[in-house]
């Protein structure tokens, strides 16, 4: 597709960066501010002004003030009058969000959870310097190197503070563990923890569909989405189903690399267009991928952004994939990640992104108006967008078609082919009370330690199969709620319960077979939760118009 023959208006095609510590970057190119000799001028000239105030302030204001926190505040407020993802971090922010998508960071190697305002080890990750000195699933960790983690000091900023560091480095922690009166203590060595982004890769039960779900795009998806992808062609997989859901976006030369594995032909993926020619690139495909022939069923929902949907976007253009959920987020602007000197970041938008077809998926934005576009998926559900296809109102100026001739649209995400509505039969105030006290999974990892030798006996598939969550094992998750001081709801709970005993059930077999896993995968969970999950059972009977898309 050439670049004359792009269509959307200038004001619906710019991408985003969905921030926050648990989200995403944009492509690693280079790029420059700003050309020309003027425009330099203008810079220096603003820049003294600005050093100017903050010299008046810091000598002459009543009080005593701390610039470094009125200089972020005003990068952050300068920021807001261009895109909705050009972002600043500052320094104790910016490695944190680094490391969501870097192989691994440094730490203790726990996975834990917060109840009660403590802090529970979930599992101490395999091979990992916490499970090498004895911590165990289910010890509260009360200190580390002497700081408290409990009460008003068990939030997530102190503990990643007491708990990561650099490599080589001790934590000496002080932990609680049932059936001993005090506190035990560990010296534990910190070590690089390797991160994944495949949370599921197995077969579902047809033993021909090979469901693969990959969290976000990191430096490793890549390299793990070929792993688990041959191991499962060597199982007799058939068919692919990709899980691309919340999926908020990553490396886009990675999302690019796995299309490249099931697309035939040699045309392009992807291309950037920005106002320093540097920044433009196209990115073709050409390999000879493992996976060109078999049916592709794509899952999306509001969550799939960035780089998941150039995935679900180029393989919709390519007529390679049917796209099942609901519409994408809207992300099309590519950002390039800045180390400053003192440390913080400053994620630039530097390029929109185009697939195949020719289209912009970014949705609409006003420069320096950001409210509505913030509000945007709260819209949606106003509008009955979640629940209702014919609620989907693309913009007919952003027509397209694909290499064989279907029409898609632009400006506003990837609308999928197969619309599924959002479930929300189960959603009541008393489940979201025990979500947010992490009452299911603290009840879940007590039971699967208490229980762990019988449950260990038998295979995953028998317990599949045969185990129930009983009456007695949710009226313990009541009593737990209640001592969380969650008041307790006959008509929500009824609601929920069957959504309740299916995550209960859930997070058992997660402790149970998950613990001595290497490769981040946590097969036995979702295996058990996509049983009663309606995009899951409605890709499954879309496989046959898959098939005709090829």
């Amino acid at each position: 597709m050439e670049e004359n023959k792009i269509e959307n208006s200038k004001t619906t095609i710019r991408t985003p960066i969905i921030v926050g510590t648990t989200l995403v970057v944009g492509i690693l190119i280079g790029a420059t501010f700003f050309g020309g000799r003027r425009a330099g001028s203008d810079v220096s000239r603003s820049s003294t002004k600005f050093k100017e105030i903050l010299t008046y302030i810091n000598r002459s204001y009543v009080d005593s003030v701390d610039t470094d926190s009125l200089v972020d505040y005003s990068i952050t407020k300068m920021l807001e009058k261009l895109d909705p993802h050009t972002y600043y971090f500052p320094p104790e922010e910016a490695s944190i969000a680094r490391s969501q998508l870097e192989s691994g960071f440094d730490g203790i190697g726990i996975e834990f959870n917060v109840f009660n305002d403590t802090v529970y080890v979930v599992t101490p990750l395999a091979g990992g310097p916490s499970e090498s000195v004895g911590i165990q699933s289910g010890d509260a960790i009360i200190k580390a190197n002497n700081k408290s983690l409990t009460g008003k000091e068990s939030n997530s900023t102190n503990i990643f503070a007491n708990l990561r560091g650099k490599r080589g480095s001790e934590a000496k922690l002080e932990i609680k563990r049932r059936g001993f009166k005090d506190l035990l203590k560990f010296t534990v060595v910190r070590d690089k923890i390797p991160q994944y982004s495949i949370d599921a890769a197995y077969l579902m039960e047809d033993k021909k569909t090979a469901y693969i779900k990959i969290n976000r795009f990191t430096e490793t998806t890549y390299v793990e989405f070929k792993q688990h992808l041959s191991a499962l062609q060597t199982q007799g997989m058939k068919q692919l189903m990709l899980d691309l859901r919340g999926n908020p976006g990553g490396y886009m030369d990675r999302a690019t690399d796995i299309v490249d594995e099931l697309v035939g032909g040699n045309d392009v993926i992807v291309y950037t267009d920005g106002k320093d020619s540097r920044n433009n690139r196209k990115t073709f495909a050409g390999k000879d991928g493992m996976f060109e022939k078999g049916s592709v069923i794509v899952l999306v929902d509001e969550g799939s952004a960035s780089a998941s949907e150039i995935v679900s976007g180029a393989l919709q253009d390519y007529d390679r994939a049917l796209i099942v959920g609901r519409r994408t987020f809207g992300k099309g602007l590519v950002q390039q990640p800045i180390q400053l000197s003192d440390g913080s970041e400053l994620r630039l938008t530097i390029s929109r992104y185009y697939i195949p077809s020719g289209r912009s998926i970014q949705k609409p934005y006003t420069k320096g108006h950001l409210d509505n576009y913030e509000h945007e998926l709260e819209d949606r559900s106003k509008s009955g967008e979640y629940f209702i296809a014919d609620s989907i109102k693309n913009n007919p100026k952003m027509r397209f078609k694909t290499k064989g001739g279907r029409v898609v649209y632009g400006g506003g995400g990837v609308t999928p082919d197969v619309f599924v509505p959002r479930d929300t039969s189960h959603i009541t105030k008393y489940l979201l009370e025990l979500y947010g006290k992490n009452v299911i999974r603290e009840y879940a990892l007590n039971y699967a330690n208490d229980n762990r030798k019988t449950l260990e006996k038998q295979t995953f598939n028998s317990f599949l199969k045969n185990f129930e969550v009983s009456e007695p094992m949710l009226e313990k998750v009541k009593q737990l709620a209640n001592s969380a001081e969650i008041m307790f709801n006959a008509t929500d709970y009824n609601l929920s319960k069957a959504f309740i005993k299916l995550q209960i059930k859930a997070s058992i077999a997660r402790h149970i077979w998950q613990r001595n896993v290497k490769n981040g995968l946590n097969n036995e969970f979702y295996q058990i939760i996509y049983e009663q999950d309606p995009i899951v059972a409605t890709a499954m009977k879309q496989f046959g118009k898959a098939e005709k898309l090829r």
